[in-house]
């Protein structure tokens, strides 16, 4: 009885996945908004009835591709923050850290642009994400988090300002999500993530086309710059040092 049960698991597996990987063809093809449950089971050779077994609804479906989407670019700010902490814990290694993290979810946008486009690209019609979507959406968000909490712990981290206006907000954001770290640096973390996502979505969608030329270069050095604008410390006084003295 388990050998059959197990049969069955392997085939739901097999089966879930080729009706996600047909979707992600329609997702690159028509985009989300066109996505079908009724034409992801003719493109299977399934009657309609059998792939609700799998996908009762296309919202439910769509979940399911979110849920990948996020967990796969995740995956890779993880893999890359994991490489990058061989690194010494020194000032210029958590700006180290954190432009290898960025670059890697930018080399996976580059990559999957359907899938990235629908997790941050515009809202689907009539799609209400649900709470199932928030973890896996919060993955990159906690590896940055990590690297500037690091950065505080070994004194590589300087405090950004913070308006007075803007206190009550920082507290509140950083009690939900960044205990850790002082109140006023939490806003900045928040800009350098929206900013973040600006950068490798005007590449995706073509608006950097006939304006920004060595793409890689600009984005190393705008991620660069969002890190410190967050306090993040590096060698910049040795580099305005030597600039200085070839001006």
């Amino acid at each position: 009885m388990s050998t059959i049960r197990g049969a069955r698991e392997r085939a739901r597996i097999e089966v879930t996945a080729a009706i996600k990987d047909e979707a992600r063809k329609q997702l690159a093809a028509d985009g989300a908004a066109k996505l079908s449950l009724r034409a992801v089971a003719r493109e299977l050779g399934m009657v309609s009835s059998a792939l609700y077994r799998y996908f009762p609804s296309r919202d439910e479906l769509l979940t399911a591709l979110i849920v990948d989407a996020y967990d796969a670019v995740g995956e890779a700010a993880e893999t890359a923050h994991r490489a990058s902490c061989d690194v010494p814990p020194v000032p210029a290694a958590h700006l180290a850290r954190w432009i290898a993290v960025a670059c890697a979810v930018r080399e996976w946008a580059l990559a999957h642009p359907h899938e990235y486009a629908l997790i941050y690209g515009s809202p689907v019609p009539g799609y209400t994400a649900p709470q199932a979507t928030v973890g896996p959406a919060s993955r990159i968000g906690f590896v940055f988090i990590g690297i500037v909490e690091d950065a505080h712990r070994t004194d590589g981290l300087a405090v950004p300002p913070l308006a007075a206006e803007l206190r009550p907000e920082a507290e509140r954001m950083a009690a939900d999500f960044a205990p850790d770290l002082p109140p006023a640096v939490v806003p900045a973390l928040v800009a350098a993530w929206s900013q973040l996502i600006g950068l490798i979505s005007f590449e995706i969608f073509g608006q950097f086309n006939r304006v920004v030329e060595a793409r890689e270069a600009f984005f190393r050095q705008a991620v660069a710059d969002l890190a410190r604008n967050v306090g993040l410390l590096d060698d910049r006084a040795d580099r305005t040092a030597t600039r200085s003295a070839g001006a």
